[in-house]
């Protein structure tokens, strides 16, 4: 390994670490600046954490430390050393955000009487900060644990197992709680908004598509991409079935907002181009997504 090599590795591990710290962070403040004023609860260990705060007092910090420990003894046991550092780094930068943020007063960012409108921005900037640790290859711990042992041990998906936990413990607010059908109702919306603006945050900065353009003129469109947009072309040899003569197939991937600058390519050299184009789940190598291993 080169020492340029080492260097980048190190700087890109930096930056992780960084961004997964600036997470927490978000995370942290969505709960203590929006959902435990309102009283609101939401899924995962920190959740457990405001239903055992609103009970008794109790920090949500030293009730998510305390189970997080435990559940990391029993998962080191069950499933083995594969919670990386970063996994314990979660745990203990979160407990500290927890415990040093104040909750602030009610009317500091929402009006106490608009409780939905608090379940839904702490619903963003819960979303916002999980999907930021997600894709830093990082973790808060919490219910990620359960869910890993649950999918060792019976047939049941990590997405299931962390939907399954989240609800039971938002439910558990009817009974510890207020006897409150509205509050199920917020903590709920929380977890359905927070649910989506992660995918949005890992999806959106990762959509890639895929084109497959037919033309006579591929080369001087194939020339145009590479200098243009600086994006690496493929010819493929293909056959028309119905004229039976050879023909050059133009594939190319490229970020989704870089599309429109395809058509405008292809359109300037042959408007009577053939063109397919299809989203890509996930694009990986030089100048896209970098592979990592767990």
């Amino acid at each position: 390994m080169t020492l340029k090599t080492s260097t980048k590795k190190t700087w890109i591990s930096i930056r992780e670490y960084v961004m997964i710290v600036f997470g927490l962070l978000l995370y942290a403040f969505a709960w203590k600046g929006l959902l435990i004023p309102h009283q609101i609860t939401g899924g995962g260990v920190t959740g457990v954490g405001a239903l055992v705060y609103y009970a008794t007092g109790i920090p949500i910090s030293a009730t998510y430390l305390a189970i997080n420990a435990v559940l990391l003894i029993i998962a080191f046991r069950l499933v083995g050393w594969q919670f990386s550092v970063r996994t314990i780094m979660g745990v203990g930068v979160l407990t500290f955000f927890l415990s040093v943020i104040p909750v602030f007063p009610l009317g500091t960012f929402v009006h106490e009487n608009e409780s939905f409108m608090a379940c839904v921005l702490g619903g963003l900037i819960m979303g916002s900060g999980i999907g930021l640790i997600f894709l830093n290859n990082g973790s808060s711990g919490g219910t990620d644990i359960i869910a890993k042992v649950l999918n060792k041990y019976r047939n049941i998906t990590l997405g299931r197992a962390l939907l399954y936990s989240d609800v039971l413990i938002i439910s558990s607010s009817y009974f510890l709680e207020f006897g409150s059908i509205e509050k199920i109702v917020y903590g709920l919306t929380t977890l359905t908004v927070s649910t989506l603006t992660i995918d949005i945050v890992i999806n959106g900065v990762r959509q890639s598509v895929q084109f497959f353009i037919f033309s006579k003129k591929y080369d001087e469109i194939a020339n145009r991409i590479n200098m243009d947009l600086h994006r690496g072309v493929t010819i493929l040899d293909g056959t028309g079935w119905y004229s039976k003569e050879p023909v050059k197939v133009i594939t190319v991937m490229v970020r989704k907002n870089e599309s429109i600058n395809i058509f405008r390519i292809v359109k300037e050299i042959d408007p009577n181009a053939f063109i397919s184009q299809s989203s890509a789940i996930g694009v990986y190598g030089e100048g896209f997504d970098v592979i990592k291993s767990k």
